[in-house]
């Protein structure tokens, strides 16, 4: 595989199209149905720099990585970040003008924060949340941002989860953490279920999909389990982006959930973490 596909996790950003829709309530049109692309520039920028800003530590950890292997050099990894956030912010702009932009501009900033400052830090975890809740904002049309907050608050939630419990993709992590993590999923299946019956299938599927990983690293809180946790609860952000978007048209739902079968299937080429 391509060094450069395994250093933006390209497959990964099958998990991300959905956020848009979720965040416009299923009612993306015209131009604004390049929204999704943004998201997707963004994701594969926030790739590339974080394994840039994980350099050394990946040498060590994860010497087979594209970086630390010889096969990306580090200023190229650098480059594809600030490149495609540029791309980014350019079919932001084009897609939704001056309040899309802005939004994308929001979202840029929170990822680089992120990689290159807060990841570490106590605060990373909900750095992470704030970005995922921003690209759905990116979706919301004008007038809309007050409509698309639950929509973002659930995707936010259950980022904070999925980023907290991938701490211990390495090492292992603590069954207080698997446990937090496990409870956030509950939560947040519930709380999307009550948005109506179409919602609650969507809901039931996440739930599913995500919560049995995460009983099996509370269970087990090694390093392997907790990695295919954190990889569950990626593919798990599908599920849980057409059950928010089912609010709006039914074929809105069903097309962001066909993003799951493509995103498992090529997650196995290249993983998402």
């Amino acid at each position: 595989m391509n060094p450069y596909l395994r250093l933006v996790r390209a497959p990964a950003a099958l998990t991300v199209l959905g956020d848009a829709v979720a965040g416009s309530g299923g009612v993306l049109r015209g131009r604004r149905l390049l929204l999704p692309l943004s998201s997707v520039a963004l994701y594969w920028a926030g790739m590339a720099l974080n394994d840039w800003s994980d350099r050394a530590v990946d040498a060590v950890e994860r010497p087979e990585r594209p970086i630390p292997s010889g096969q990306v050099p580090p200023g190229a990894a650098l480059a594809v970040a600030g490149g495609l956030t540029g791309v980014g912010l350019g079919l932001a702009a084009y897609a939704g003008g001056r309040r899309s932009l802005a939004a994308a501009g929001a979202l840029a900033g929170a990822v680089w924060a992120y990689d290159t400052v807060l990841k570490d830090t106590v605060l990373g975890p909900v750095a992470m949340a704030a970005c995922r809740g921003l690209d759905v904002l990116l979706g919301a049309g004008p007038g809309g941002r007050r409509a698309a907050l639950p929509a973002a608050g659930a995707l936010a939630a259950h980022t904070l989860g999925v980023t907290a419990l991938s701490r211990g993709e390495v090492h292992g992590t603590s069954p207080s953490v698997a446990r937090a993590a496990l409870v956030g999923t509950c939560a947040t299946a519930v709380a999307v279920a009550a948005r109506g019956p179409r919602s609650a299938i969507g809901a039931l599927g996440y739930a599913a999909l995500v919560g049995r990983a995460q009983l099996a690293a509370l269970e087990d809180p090694s390093a392997g389990r907790v990695r295919a946790a954190t990889v569950a609860g990626i593919h798990g952000m599908v599920p849980l982006q057409a059950a928010l978007a089912a609010r709006g048209p039914l074929r809105s739902a069903l097309a962001v959930a066909c993003a799951l079968p493509l995103a498992r299937r090529f997650g196995r080429k290249v993983g998402p973490t």
